[in-house]
């Protein structure tokens, strides 16, 4: 066990780092966190409130040891009572929760299997319907190939959904693969998504759209006059992050007309960017969507179907967009998103008038990380989920219209947090080798004071690089809480390529990687030191994705870290490019093809540097993971074990993808961490 500390409130102030913090530990908290409680953890997505706002359903997802992984339930509560009913008790996770516009019903995909394995109980995911009262779910569909999406017509007598079907293109070697039909061929067989309707009157279905298009979202205006796809021509997602576009579908006509896209592909920082988040007005012609890219900010439009125009939104100081969840607030001209800003991530709103664009408001105040969100009917209310530094996410409610809304928290879903000793979480601030000002997340034990002395560090490193470490408790497989509770200091660190801290400091990776965001974490990591906080003899880092990459990165760099751990990092860029789902993202990043940036690839890859590693490495990586391949794991393994005789233990992970699924798995993950660094940085003995 790490040493005991104290309960009491940090309250330090150095002059090399600065740090905020916004709670005091309550009196009665006495559990000491282990790698368990993890597994005990509930998570919330996917809020949905009810069209009068009496009501909000969730998505809670519990980790189940028997069935050895993660499944989501549909709940629901009182926004009045806070009296909170769970609807379903599957072994499989339900996802895609909609009301219907009167409220009576709650529609959702789920797959069910019965013994003879017939639709709708083949295994395939199927629309179900349940009362908002609860009781016996009933399947809306019967398809074969299963439901990948659907949405309820805006008068409720209607479900538009996707199915799937296979599609054989008709080529020069067409013959050739079906003469031969036994090996597998890279091309030439496609899944695309008919889009049907069904009258939830009478119950008959209709093929509304065919035209063997690939869908990978799509979305019905209120008079079911128009609706919006995002399409390509095959199922790769390397064709959705650059060739994919945007289908307007005339129901009348029965005409469909591909949005201009210069704005997000030829006027866009990069042309490897990915659609996503359709939603349209309620006057049936304005449509909001979004465009990702990997390195670059995301940008958001609205579309005036019927004039024909383009308005790109501006957005508010240094916020960069997040997710797809766009919404248009009902019965208003404001379209709203979340966005990332300085380790928080909060609701936005902005008005948008004949084309223009008004007023932007951010619609919750305070140091929030809202996750998904929810309107009334009305525009009114406000249901949103949000992680904050005592609790895990939870319901809210808030006035959605207010100026100053105030919200009230609806559901406590993990009350066993209430008796942990929390981590002490702070933001610091540190100044690059550059003078960029940068900042992390630092976790301390609960109790420790300054003049306890320093303590071990681990550097945990978000993936991404696009993304952000929030500023809020979590308990991760992947690092945080676990380590403060055996008295370890935690730096989770928003090098440059974070989002929320402006388009320069996102941008400023483009071409440097493996080199300025590696200066970031160490100029924070010294400043520390320095600051007394930290023993620079006794350090780890780890991280997984990009966060593996990095911690390749750093080993390859430096050789001050005792252990680190890699979780399905990148270990060669010409081997990313080659082999990943997504090459876009190295493209981006290197700033061309491998032809044609040669010296960027090299530099880039954490095998250039191999010969100068020398920490203890763990590497963790799944089977199937087609976002960082095995191979990057089995290079890195081979150099260290075979070549450079430095401490290594290589961890396949049978049947996982990029993340991991099986409670197994992520238990394995958690404890071989903890050991490694004990033993490498703390010089325990294996027990």
């Amino acid at each position: 066990m790490g040493k005991a500390y104290p309960i009491s409130k940090l309250a330090v102030l150095t002059a090399g780092l600065l740090f905020t913090t916004s709670y005091s530990m309550a009196s009665d908290r006495s559990h000491q966190i282990t790698t368990d409680d993890f597994f005990d953890i509930g998570g919330m997505s996917s809020v949905q409130l009810s069209p009068d706002g009496k009501r909000a359903l969730w998505l809670e997802s519990r980790w189940d040891k028997e069935l050895d992984k993660s499944q989501k339930d549909l709940w629901q509560v009182n926004t009045k009572t806070r009296q909170t009913t769970r609807l379903t008790f599957t072994n499989e996770s339900e996802s895609s929760p909609q009301w219907s516009p009167d409220g009576t019903y709650i529609y959702y995909l789920s797959k069910i299997t019965h013994e003879d394995k017939k639709a709708p109980f083949n295994g395939k995911k199927q629309i179900f319907r349940i009362s908002h009262n609860g009781g016996e779910a009933v399947p809306m569909t019967k398809e074969v190939e299963g439901v990948s999406a659907f949405s309820v017509s805006n008068d409720g007598n209607s479900l538009y959904f996707l199915t799937s079907k296979t599609v054989k293109d008709e080529d020069l070697w067409a013959d050739m693969r079906a003469s031969h039909d036994k090996p597998e061929y890279a091309h030439g067989e496609r899944k695309t998504n008919p889009l049907y309707k069904l009258d939830l009157q009478h119950f008959k279905q209709q093929l509304v759209l065919d035209d063997d298009k690939v869908v990978w979202q799509f979305s019905v205006n209120n008079d079911g006059s128009k609706i919006a796809r995002i399409t390509t021509s095959d199922n790769e997602l390397v064709n959705l992050e650059g060739w994919s576009d945007i289908e307007i579908y005339d129901t009348k006509s029965k005409t469909s007309k591909v949005l201009e896209d210069t704005a997000w592909r030829e006027q866009a920082p990069s042309p490897y960017g990915w659609l996503l988040g359709l939603d349209w007005h309620s006057d049936n012609q304005q449509l909001a969507f979004r465009i990702d890219f990997d390195g670059h900010p995301g940008k958001l439009f609205v579309s005036n179907t019927a004039k024909g125009s383009l308005l790109e939104i501006t957005r508010p100081d240094d916020m960069t967009l997040s997710a797809a969840n766009i919404h248009w607030r009902p019965n208003s001209d404001e379209i709203c998103y979340r966005g990332a800003d300085h380790a928080r991530v909060k609701l936005f709103c902005t008005e948008i008038d004949d084309d223009e664009q008004g007023d932007t408001r951010t619609v919750i105040k305070g140091d929030l990380v809202i996750g998904s969100y929810s309107f009334s009917h009305n525009g009114k209310k406000l249901a949103f989920s949000h992680n904050g530094l005592d609790h895990f996410y939870d319901l809210f409610i808030a006035d959605a219209d207010s100026k100053r809304a105030k919200y009230k928290r609806m559901t406590n879903i993990n009350p066993q947090v209430d008796s942990w000793i929390l981590p002490q979480i702070q933001i610091v601030k540190w100044q690059a080798p550059d003078g960029t000002s940068v900042e992390g997340i630092l976790d301390l034990p609960a109790g420790y004071k300054k003049e306890d002395g320093p303590l071990p560090l681990i550097v945990q490193i978000h993936g991404g690089p696009t993304s952000a470490t929030p500023y809020a408790l979590q308990h991760r497989s992947y690092g945080r809480s676990t380590f403060t509770a055996k008295g370890w200091a935690l730096l989770s660190p928003n090098y440059r390529g974070s989002t929320g801290y402006g388009d320069k400091f996102l941008t400023d990776l483009v071409g440097k990687e493996h080199d300025i965001e590696v200066k970031d974490i160490m100029a924070g990591v010294d400043q520390l030191i320095a600051d007394g906080i930290v023993d620079g003899d006794k350090m780890a880092v780890m991280g997984w994705s990009n966060g593996g990459y990095l911690t390749n990165a750093i080993i390859s760099t430096n050789t001050r870290f005792k252990a680190a751990s890699s979780g399905a990092g990148v270990f060669d860029q010409r081997l990313q490019w080659m082999l990943e789902d997504t090459p876009g993202h190295v493209v981006n990043f290197m700033q061309g093809l491998p032809w044609e940036k040669p010296d960027a690839y090299t530099h880039g890859s954490s095998l250039t540097h191999a010969d100068k590693i020398k920490t203890p490495t763990l590497i963790h990586i799944g089977e199937n993971d087609q976002r960082v391949p095995a191979g990057h794991a089995q290079g890195l393994y081979r150099a260290l074990k075979h070549y450079l005789n430095v401490p290594v233990e290589l961890i396949v992970y049978p049947g996982e993808g990029h993340g991991l699924s099986k409670y197994q798995h992520r238990k394995a993950k958690m404890e071989w961490d903890q050991k490694w660094f004990e033993h490498y940085v703390l010089g325990k003995a294996v027990d």
